[in-house]
């Protein structure tokens, strides 16, 4: 109800906006015609003195003329440039109105989606100490509960570091100590975390050994489990995700899948703060709309770029290139 009441909201300061623009617009078209018809009288009554016997007449005739022309001029310039300079504010302030109105659409989303992605770890971790508490469980059910805890817990780490990476690269705060790392080692690392998180998720890795970069491991590691984190969240449990990192001029990173994929329209938009497509009372897929922002951000500082290409038959490729 209250999105429905927003909607209406902005469709009728939509609509006074461009009808106040039109207005404005409508006025100055009446300002100019008012000064023309002005001149025009002008000129008739001067004509009416000027006597056709007079040695001069032609040339206070031109002069009559010349002066109509030259007004007349002036009010086309001025209403020209008038009309150009209000159409380009209205659009301005247009534009500036309906991104802060999106922005703040997609902040309340973040909300919920925080709120959400908050929530359900909480009350999984809650429910499982409540039972090793409440109830004699043998071995296997008691390392069930504390298994399935530890993953939440990380759920909970990775939502926070992301909020926090974000808020400290945006405001500058976050001080970067780049060092030579070894690059194959930490994305395998990675890669061997998530499997043995989801063991029931296949992840087939081919990464070229004893790469080395110059960057920021924590930052860097963000990104990777980011990438791997949206490529498992987005594609079918029964389908396998890759990971590549190959060297050749530059070092490209790779983590495919084989989900629905990403259209053309929205590959830009994903890596925007707090984009997710859809709307967070219908979509069912976890997550913020921070992580694949972050993973533009990370790359960009670690000289990188970070793009989106479709993967055949289906599902999509990202890859991530560093320059060195």
């Amino acid at each position: 109800m209250i999105s429905v009441y927003k909607q209406r909201k902005l469709t009728f300061i939509t609509f006074v906006y461009w009808f106040l623009l039109l207005f404005i617009t409508a006025a100055w078209i009446w300002w100019f015609i008012s000064l023309e018809q002005q001149n025009d009288q002008m000129r008739f009554y001067k004509l009416l003195q000027l006597n056709k016997d007079d040695a001069a007449y032609e040339q206070k005739l031109f002069l009559v003329n010349d002066e109509h022309s030259r007004k007349t001029a002036q009010y086309i310039s001025e209403g020209i440039t008038f009309v150009i300079v209000t159409l380009i504010g209205a659009l301005f302030v247009y534009r500036s109105v309906r991104k802060q109105f999106m922005l703040n659409r997609q902040q309340q989303n973040f909300m919920m989606a925080v709120t959400h992605e908050l929530k359900t770890p909480i009350a999984v971790i809650n429910l499982s100490l409540e039972t090793l508490l409440k109830r004699k469980l043998d071995e296997e059910k008691q390392q069930h509960f504390i298994k399935t805890s530890l993953q939440e817990t990380e759920r909970l780490n990775e939502l926070v570091s992301n909020i926090l990476i974000t808020s400290q690269l945006e405001s500058g705060n976050y001080l970067s100590a780049k060092e030579s790392i070894n690059f194959s080692e930490l994305v395998d690392k990675c890669a061997i975390y998530f499997a043995a998180r989801f063991p029931s998720r296949t992840i087939i890795k081919n990464i070229e050994e004893n790469i080395f970069i110059n960057g920021e491991s924590l930052l860097l590691q963000l990104l990777i489990n980011n990438l791997i984190s949206n490529a498992l969240k987005y594609s079918p449990k029964g389908k396998p995700v890759y990971i590549k990192l190959v060297s050749y001029n530059n070092v490209l990173l790779s983590v495919i899948d084989e989900g629905v994929g990403i259209n053309e329209e929205e590959k830009k938009k994903v890596f925007t703060k707090f984009y997710r497509s859809g709307d967070e009372t219908v979509r069912n897929t976890k997550g913020t709309g921070l992580g694949l922002y972050l993973c533009k951000r990370i790359a960009e500082s670690h000289n990188g770029k970070i793009s989106i290409a479709d993967n055949q038959p289906a599902g999509s490729i990202f890859n991530v290139e560093f320059k060195v």
